[in-house]
């Protein structure tokens, strides 16, 4: 049977899809632009778009299990989640994992009368989202933040990913609602320190104050609402942000990834 993977091209779904396709399993990779995506050899591409149901006809066929996301273009919640649990189940899909955004949201709270065996999959801040510091550290060997010690238990996207593969592949996982974290909390000055230690040179943290990141939320196009959001966040971090625990160890059968592997492994993306 095949596993369908939707937000197949994102951070987590591409690593998804490449540690089913390691694994041996049949891959049906879901995107709304199939011409532009790149899969490994083997994978299964269909396009369809989750905020639009009409466009997944057929897409569940054949599907043992399927990896969900609460979110579609431009990361803006989906409110189609009943259309698409009575699709997978009229499919026959035997489990779902759903990977949730940083709200609760009307796709979540369709898990529960779905009738389809779920594991929902909450993520602290991903790794990957450092990638934003690289063009202000290969132009002037920067990072411009803000509240520089918010702590943080971040994770790395490929653990995320193998919660999920363990979940979609694995019995008893289903009705459980997994929190993934890193092995470690550290401080954006603390981050900022790790990744020149991975690149072999200084970086110069430019702190900014809440104004100036107001503004430069602003600027990347964030509306008042989701600016203050990120702001109150930054600010004042809630516990499940900076509490480590050990999910990925718990279900995976090995520890979770540090930002020190992450920054080595992703090295050349910073100019190293």
């Amino acid at each position: 049977m095949t596993i369908l993977v939707t937000g197949a091209t994102g951070t987590v779904g591409g690593q998804i899809v490449r540690q089913l396709v390691e694994a041996g399993h049949a891959v049906r990779a879901l995107t709304r632009d199939p011409a532009k995506a790149e899969f490994p050899a083997g994978v299964e591409v269909v396009g369809g778009d989750l905020a639009d149901p009409g466009s997944l006809a057929g897409v569940f066929d054949g599907v043992s299990a399927a990896h969900l996301i609460t979110f579609g273009g431009g990361y803006r919640t989906l409110s189609t989640g009943r259309e698409i649990f009575a699709l997978a189940k009229a499919a026959g899909v035997a489990k779902v994992t759903v990977l949730r955004g940083p709200e609760d949201d009307e796709f979540t709270k369709e898990v529960a009368g779905s009738g389809v065996e779920a594991t929902l999959l909450v993520p602290v801040e991903f790794m990957s989202n450092h990638r934003e510091w690289a063009a202000g550290i290969i132009a002037a060997g920067r990072v411009r933040e803000g509240f520089a010690d918010s702590p943080s238990a971040l994770v790395h996207e490929a653990d995320i990913a193998a919660v999920a593969v363990a979940a979609l592949t694995q019995d008893g996982h289903g009705g459980k609602e997994y929190t993934i974290t890193g092995p470690e909390v550290l401080t954006v000055r603390e981050k900022v320190a790790v990744l020149a230690e991975a690149l072999g040179r200084d970086i110069e943290l430019v702190e900014l104050s809440e104004e100036e990141v107001a503004a430069d939320l602003a600027a990347q196009g964030w509306d008042e609402a989701s600016a203050a959001w990120m702001i109150g966040i930054r600010k004042d971090t809630p516990e499940i942000g900076y509490t480590v625990v050990d999910t990925v160890e718990r279900v995976t059968g090995r520890p979770a990834r540090t930002f020190a592997q992450w920054a080595r492994e992703n090295a050349s993306v910073f100019g190293g």
